[in-house]
């Protein structure tokens, strides 16, 4: 019996190994931490200033300090130990989010304007940019050191589904926890929450460096992952088609006003529909864990992204709450067509030495478009009104797939196969 071929069968192949298991709650814990807490400054943030642009400040300040350390997080991860460098992170998400706390306890800024609140807010946000600069390229290179490489596929998969239940428990239990307990109770849970990846990461062991010193200038072993991508097109393309879709395809950011000023459902209904494209991308992640995409994963990933455009236009247009749960369910459940394509491409095509760097461009051009998304949603909400916003940005993402689709040949003909 080929064992080989029956580990890549075994839709649970990547779950026997233990240290891989701790990862998984990792992955979980920091993006339920993370999405709870971006939910519940959302909501603070929109409480106190009332106005759609100050959503997309809140994405600026975060994607700035993300984008700049970038190539240089990158280059750092791939020369340090990555359970080490994870660790530090942790620890600094878990400061940051006590000064959160502290901000959203009326006693604690008793005295303090809330034009000062805000700023406070806005800088604590950006020291997490600073932080994801590195969490990204060292979450992403610590999955290759836990499982063989003809199981990078499926230990993807599980890995963005732990991401995307973490997606939707964070936003959806935010939303509730502000409904029942109030902003600042809220925030004390997601400091404790921080809790469980530092205890995952302390029970998996260190682990080698594969960087290998070329000889190159410092300058040159920032760029080399840019130049990596560059040159391996079905990765560029992957990641532009990606960084455009969500760049203006990125109604989530607008929400709270959606929920309080369209739809009129309140907090409760703020956390429901913050949740919908998460749950939506969750069922996909367990259906791709037992049926992967091995004919034509290009294609797929076109009309995903195509049928994620339509969705964000149909958001914007409806007035009705439960049509607009459905538009954003839709839209998730297309997305993680999206990431788990995107997450295989960059496991599979990457080099051992240049993981750090290749995640960090990553998160440079995608990861970033969320916040940088968010930025441009709150700009042209301001501009020509929210709804117009979100049906412009629909519209755009449509216009960028069909782009893809003519000048790409790679994308139209790639192959997933290890």
């Amino acid at each position: 019996m080929d064992t080989t071929a029956s580990k890549k069968n075994d839709p649970y192949a990547s779950l026997r190994f233990p240290e891989f298991n701790y990862y998984l709650v990792i992955r979980f814990a920091l993006v339920f931490a993370l999405a709870m807490q971006f939910a519940i400054i959302e909501w603070k943030v929109y409480e106190i200033s009332k106005d759609p642009f100050s959503l997309g400040l809140i994405g600026l300040a975060e994607v700035i300090p993300a984008v700049l350390l970038a190539p240089f997080a990158g280059h750092m991860v791939d020369k340090r130990e990555k359970r080490a460098m994870l660790l530090k992170c942790v620890i600094a998400y878990l400061f940051i989010s006590s000064g959160l706390f502290l901000l959203t306890w009326d006693r604690a800024v008793a005295g303090v304007s809330k034009h000062w609140v805000l700023n406070l807010i806005y800088l604590l946000v950006f020291m997490g940019g600073i932080v994801r600069a590195y969490t990204s390229p060292s979450t992403f290179t610590l999955l290759s050191l836990l499982v063989p490489r003809e199981l990078y596929a499926n230990a993807s998969t599980w890995s963005s589904s732990a991401w995307q239940i973490g997606g939707v428990l964070g936003p959806a239990l935010g939303g509730l926890f502000i409904h029942w307990f109030g902003v600042h109770w809220s925030m004390l849970i997601v400091v404790f929450i921080f809790l469980a990846p530092l205890y995952s990461l302390l029970q998996i062991k260190p682990k080698p460096v594969y960087y290998k010193s070329k000889g190159e200038s410092f300058v040159t072993g920032l760029t080399e992952g840019m130049r990596f991508v560059w040159k391996t097109k079905v990765v560029l393309n992957a990641m532009a088609l990606d960084m455009f879709a969500v760049l203006f395809g990125g109604a989530v950011a607008m929400l709270p006003a959606f929920a309080t000023d369209v739809l009129h459902v309140g907090s409760l209904g703020y956390g429901l529909l913050r949740s919908a494209p998460a749950v939506g991308a969750l069922g996909t992640m367990f259906i791709l864990a037992h049926r992967p995409l091995v004919n034509k994963p290009g294609i797929k990933l076109l009309a995903a992204v195509f049928g994620f455009g339509l969705t964000i236009i149909g958001f914007g247009l409806s007035t009705s709450f439960y049509l607009s749960m459905f538009a954003l369910l839709i839209s998730g459940a297309l997305d993680g067509i999206s990431v788990i394509i995107r997450q295989t491409i960059l496991q599979l095509k990457t080099p051992d030495d240049m993981r750090g760097r290749v995640a960090s461009v990553s998160s440079m051009f995608v990861g970033s478009s969320n916040e940088l998304g968010a930025f441009e949603s709150g700009f042209m909400a301001r501009a020509i009104g929210l709804v117009p916003s979100v049906v412009f940005g629909g519209c755009v993402t449509l216009g960028v797939v069909i782009t893809t689709y003519v000048i790409s040949p790679a994308m139209r003909k790639l192959d997933l196969k290890p």
